[in-house]
C-alpha cells in the first residue's frame, strides 16, 4: 500500500454522468457498459479500478482515453472538457498516455527498442533531440545503459524488459497520467513487484498519475491511493484504498476479496457471471449474485425487497472517505474503524 496522500486540488481528470452504451446485435436490446460514472484522479494520485472482465472497466478506461466517445456525460482534464476534434484529441494523447497489459502485442517485432520508444515523438513531431529523448525514457523505465538496447528487438528481451520498452514509450513524450489496463497481468510473479515499484517511482519522481486497470485487488494494495471497485457499469464501492480493502463494506468487494492468498476465512464463490450488460437486474445489480442476500443477512437486515427492486444512486466522483452503493451495507451503518459515526 503507498503511503502518499492524494493532493487537495482540482482533479487532473474526472468524469461526469458518463454513459456507454453499444448497439444491441440483431435486434437485441443496447448494452449499457458505462451507465453514469463519476470519477475523479488527483494530480499524482494512483487510482485503481477494480472488477471481474465484462464490468465494464476497460471501456470505462478507453472512454477517458478518448478511444472511446461517450454516448452521454463528458470527460475533462485539466479542467477543461474534452474535445473530439482530431487535432485537440492528438495533443490530448500526449499528455495522457495508454500502457497495454501484453507487451508482446503492443510492440511491433519489427521494430528496435529505439525505433518503439521514438514512434510517438514521430508522430507527435518531436522539436527536440530523439536520441536524447530515447535514452532518458529508457533509462526512468528502469533500462540501463539505454544505449544497449537501442538495436535489439522485443523477442530478444525477457517479459519485464519489454513491459519496460512499452512503459518507455509512453513517458518519452512526457505524459501527465498513464492509464495501465492491467499492466503487470502477463509477467511472472517475480517481476510484478518491479513494474509496480517502477510506476511508484514514477509517480514519486515525476508527478506522474496513473489510473491502472486491473482485476487484482491485490495489486491495488500494492500501489494505489484509491480503489474504485466496479460492478456491471457502475462504481460499486470507493475510497482510499486502506479503508476499502482493510473495511470492505460492499458484498462484492468482501468477494473479490475473499479469494486473495493472504484473505482470512473460505472464499466467496459468486453463483453465475455477471448479469449482461443489455438486461440490467432491477434494485441492485448485483442482487442475483449476492452471498448476504443467498443467506438471509439481508432480510434480516430488513432490506431484502429494497435490494431487489429499487435502484441504487450512482456513487460521486470523490469524497474525504470512502462510498458505497448497497442497501445492506446502508441498513447496517458500521462506521470502520477511526471514521465518522453514522
Amino acid at each position: 500500500m503507498t503511503t502518499a496522500e492524494a493532493p487537495a486540488t482540482s482533479p487532473l481528470l474526472a468524469s461526469r454522468a458518463l454513459h456507454v452504451t453499444f448497439p444491441g446485435r440483431r435486434g437485441a436490446p443496447p448494452a449499457q457498459a458505462v451507465d453514469g460514472v463519476d470519477l475523479e484522479l488527483a494530480p499524482g494520485e494512483i487510482v485503481a479500478l477494480v472488477g471481474e472482465s465484462g464490468c465494464g472497466k476497460t471501456t470505462l478506461a478507453r472512454t477517458l482515453l478518448g478511444l472511446v466517445r461517450p454516448t452521454s456525460g463528458e470527460v475533462s482534464f485539466g479542467g477543461e472538457t474534452l474535445d473530439y476534434r482530431a487535432r485537440a484529441l492528438k495533443a490530448y494523447r500526449k499528455r495522457v498516455q495508454l500502457v497495454l497489459q501484453d507487451p508482446s502485442g503492443s510492440l511491433n517485432p519489427r521494430h528496435t527498442v529505439y525505433d518503439a520508444v521514438a514512434e510517438g515523438l514521430r508522430i507527435h513531431g518531436h522539436p527536440g533531440d530523439e536520441r536524447a529523448a530515447v535514452a532518458e525514457a529508457l533509462s526512468r523505465a528502469g533500462l540501463r545503459p539505454p544505449e544497449r538496447f537501442f538495436l535489439r528487438y522485443p523477442h530478444e528481451l525477457s517479459g519485464g524488459q519489454r513491459q519496460r520498452v512499452v512503459i518507455a514509450g509512453a513517458l518519452v513524450l512526457g505524459p501527465e497520467l498513464i492509464v495501465a489496463d492491467e499492466p503487470v497481468a502477463s509477467l511472472d510473479a517475480s517481476v510484478r513487484g518491479e513494474i509496480l515499484a517502477l510506476l511508484l517511482k514514477l509517480r514519486d519522481e515525476l508527478g506522474l498519475s496513473a489510473l491502472v486497470v486491473t482485476h487484482d485487488l491485490g495489486l491495488a494494495w500494492n500501489i494505489a491511493d484509491r480503489v474504485a471497485v466496479m460492478y456491471l457499469g457502475r462504481i460499486v464501492e470507493s475510497g482510499p484504498v486502506e479503508d476499502v480493502l482493510t473495511h470492505p463494506q460492499h458484498p462484492y468487494t468482501q468477494a473479490l476479496l475473499s479469494v486473495l492468498p493472504e484473505a482470512d476465512g473460505e472464499p466467496v464463490v459468486l453463483s453465475g457471471e455477471p448479469p449482461d450488460p443489455s438486461r440490467i437486474p432491477s434494485g441492485c445489480r448485483f442482487h442475483a449474485r449476492c452471498q448476504v442476500l443467498a443467506s438471509g443477512r439481508a432480510e434480516e437486515a430488513g432490506v431484502a425487497d429494497k435490494c431487489r427492486t429499487e435502484p441504487l444512486p450512482v456513487l460521486p466522483a470523490h469524497a474525504d472517505g470512502p462510498q458505497v452503493a448497497c442497501h445492506w451495507a446502508a441498513a447496517r451503518r458500521v462506521p470502520r474503524p477511526g471514521g465518522p459515526q453514522e
